[in-house]
C-alpha cells in the first residue's frame, strides 16, 4: 500500500507542480534561507508593517486580519482594551499569563471562537517565553509596574524583561512541517533539524514582523523616579536589539480600572478628604486608555512608517493635580476637601514600606496614593514634548477626559448614579429666598 501511495504521489508531482509552488511561497525552504540576498544574520524585523498580510472577511471579529499577536501584559489595565481592539478586527491574540486560570477569563469573550489563546508562562523561563512567541508575527510588550514587590524590582520588570523579550524577538524557529494531500496519499515532510534562523528568514510565516514596546511618558535616565529610569533603560535595550521596534510612551492612563482616579475616589469616600502631593500644582497630561490602545493598533496597521520611532501619547488637555482632583470630585458629586502634603512629609509617609519590603517575611500592602516612587515622579511636570511624535501622527484624535472617559466614577456616588447634582449645579441656601 505504501508503494502504491508513493507511486501515485510521484505521478501527481510530475503532472502538476502547483501545490509545491504554493507550498514554497508560504513556507520558506532551505535554499531560500541563505545566500547573498538572504544572509543568515542580516536584519531583525521585516521592513514592512503588517499591511501586506493576507486578509479575509469584512474586517469584523469573524474575519481574518492575518495578525497573530503575542501581548505580554494582556491581563493588565491597558491589555484588556488592546486585546479587544485586536480581536474585533479578526486577529488571533496569544495571552501569556502567570497568575491563576481566572486572570484571563474576561479576555476570552472579546474574540471569536479560538482567537483568544491563553498560554501559561514564566517570565524567568527562557523556554516558556519562546513558546508563547513561536507562532506570532507581532509582539507587544505591555509589562510594567509602578511599585516594587518582594519578588520583582523596578529594574527586572521594566528593564530586564523588556530586554529579554526583544532578544528573543530576534530569533525564529522553523519547526517540523507536515503536509498531507489526502486524495493522492502524498505526504511531504521537511525537517529544519532544530536550527534557529533569523526572523528575516521567517517573515512570511511565523516571523516577528512588528515589535511594540509600551513605555511611559517621562522615561529618562535622569528622572528622579526609579521606575522611569528603568523604563528608559528598557527602551534603550529594545532599540539596541531591534532598531525597527516601535516605542509608545503613554501618559497617566484614565479608564474604568485605572490607578489614578480610582484610588483618589476611594480615599476621598473613606476619609472625606484627599491628600494632594506638594501643593497640587504638578502638571500632567492624562490620556484615555482606549486612545492608547487605538494608537497601538494604528501603528500595526500602517505600512511600516512607524517602525523605529518613539511616540509620546498624551491627552489633549494639561491638568494640574488639583484640577484633576476637581474633575474627580465633580463626577462623584461630593464637596472637595483637600489636605496639601509637602513632598518631604509625603516621602516620609511612603518610606517605611520601601524599607521593610524585603526585610519582613510577609508581603507589604500595595501602595496607592503614598507611593514613594510616584511621589518622586510628581516632583517634576510630565508633559509631551513639542517635537515628539503624537497621536495625530498615527491618525488618532484623543478624547477629552471630561465626559465619558470618567463616567466610571459614578460608582462612588453615595446615593447611586443619579444622586445629587454636580458641584457647578449646587444651589446655596441663600439663593432659595
Amino acid at each position: 500500500m505504501q508503494a502504491v501511495c508513493r507511486r501515485l504521489g510521484n505521478q501527481y508531482t510530475k503532472q502538476s507542480t502547483a501545490p509545491i509552488s504554493c507550498f514554497k511561497s508560504i513556507y520558506l525552504l532551505p535554499d531560500q534561507c541563505y545566500g547573498a540576498e538572504n544572509p543568515r544574520f542580516a536584519s531583525s524585523l521585516a521592513t514592512k508593517g503588517v499591511g501586506h498580510l493576507v486578509r479575509k472577511g469584512t474586517g469584523g471579529r469573524s474575519s481574518v486580519s492575518g495578525i497573530v499577536a503575542t501581548v505580554f501584559g494582556a491581563t493588565g489595565f491597558l491589555g484588556r482594551y488592546l486585546v479587544q481592539q485586536l480581536a474585533k478586527m479578526g486577529s488571533q491574540v496569544l495571552v501569556p499569563f502567570r497568575g491563576s486560570e481566572d486572570s484571563h477569563r474576561h479576555l476570552k469573550l472579546m474574540g471569536d471562537l479560538g482567537q483568544i489563546v491563553p498560554m501559561k508562562y514564566n517570565p524567568r523561563d527562557e523556554n516558556s517565553i519562546k513558546a508563547v512567541m513561536a507562532k506570532a508575527n507581532v509582539v507587544i510588550n505591555l509589562i510594567g509596574r509602578e511599585y516594587e514587590t518582594r519578588n520583582f524590582s523596578f529594574e527586572e520588570v521594566n528593564h530586564h524583561m523588556a530586554e529579554q523579550l526583544a532578544l528573543y524577538g530576534l530569533w525564529g524557529r522553523f519547526m517540523c512541517l507536515s503536509f498531507w494531500v489526502v486524495g493522492f496519499g502524498l505526504r511531504m515532510i521537511w525537517y529544519s533539524d532544530g536550527f534557529i534562523l533569523h526572523m528575516q528568514i521567517a517573515k512570511e510565516h511565523g516571523g516577528i514582523m512588528r515589535y511594540i514596546q509600551v513605555s511611559c511618558l517621562g522615561a529618562s535616565p535622569s528622572s528622579p523616579s526609579r521606575m522611569l529610569r528603568a523604563k528608559a533603560a528598557g527602551e534603550e535595550a529594545v532599540l539596541r536589539e531591534l532598531p525597527e521596534a516601535t516605542i509608545m510612551r503613554p501618559a497617566a492612563m484614565i479608564g474604568t480600572e485605572d490607578r489614578v482616579l480610582n484610588p483618589w475616589a476611594h480615599f476621598a469616600k473613606k476619609y472625606s478628604f484627599l491628600p494632594l502631593i506638594g501643593d497640587g500644582s504638578t502638571k500632567i497630561q492624562p490620556v484615555y486608555v482606549v486612545d492608547v490602545a487605538s494608537a497601538i493598533v494604528a501603528a500595526l496597521k500602517d505600512d511600516g512608517s512607524s517602525m523605529g520611532k518613539v511616540y509620546e501619547l498624551g491627552g489633549p488637555e494639561i491638568y494640574t493635580l488639583h484640577q484633576l482632583a476637581e474633575l474627580m470630585y465633580d463626577m462623584i458629586r461630593e464637596w472637595p476637601h483637600y489636605v496639601k502634603v509637602p513632598f518631604p512629609i509625603a516621602k516620609a509617609i511612603a518610606t517605611p514600606r520601601e524599607v521593610l519590603l524585603k526585610k519582613v517575611p510577609f508581603p507589604m500592602p500595595t501602595p496607592t496614593i503614598f507611593n514613594l516612587d510616584q511621589i518622586e515622579a510628581l516632583s517634576t511636570d510630565t508633559l509631551v514634548s513639542e517635537t515628539a511624535l503624537k497621536f495625530e501622527d498615527l491618525g488618532i484624535v484623543p478624547c477629552k477626559l471630561k465626559g465619558y472617559p470618567v463616567e466610571f466614577l459614578i460608582q462612588y456616588r453615595k446615593g447611586g448614579p443619579q444622586y445629587g447634582s454636580t458641584v457647578s449645579e449646587k444651589v446655596t441656601p441663600q439663593s432659595w429666598s
